[in-house]
């Protein structure tokens, strides 16, 4: 998470949103890391999460990233969530909650319906005050 903190910082130093996310393989490495691109790169699907997907199934060589972690910032979105379950991701590991878009629980939680074919495992609320510190102080200088 702490590596995920840093993506996140040089997300909002670069005037986005400040999430950072990292995918760990099995032993644990970093084979992908994101940070919030959608300002810098015009994107809308530029999301930490995804950017992190994609860098690790390049890693990979393969879109299948079957025991691998996500580990993101903020709770991931509609959009981020359902990345994680078509990428087969074993975990969700994630930092604050986030009430107004959250889709692992806050408002919905996709990676958990048991419609879906693959449900993640999740793990919530890793140093999330850290992670809402980096939100509450780039939403405070920028609504200022």
């Amino acid at each position: 998470m702490r590596e995920a903190l840093q993506h996140a910082r040089d997300a909002g130093d670069l005037g986005d949103v400040p999430i950072g996310a990292v995918v760990l393989d099995e032993d644990l490495r970093v084979i992908g890391a994101g940070r919030n691109v959608r300002e810098q790169d015009g994107d809308p699907t530029g999301h930490a999460e995804v950017v992190a997907l994609r860098a690790a199934a390049y890693t990979r060589g393969e879109w299948r990233l079957s025991g691998c972690t996500l580990v993101v910032t903020l709770e991931p979105c509609t959009m981020c969530a359902g990345a994680a379950v078509l990428s087969r991701v074993d975990r969700v590991v994630f930092g604050a909650y986030d009430e107004k878009a959250g889709a692992v629980g806050s408002l919905w939680d996709v990676v958990r319906d048991r419609r879906l074919n693959h449900r993640p495992e999740v793990l919530a609320g890793v140093l999330a005050d850290e992670s809402t510190a980096l939100l509450d102080a780039f939403f405070a200088a920028h609504r200022g």
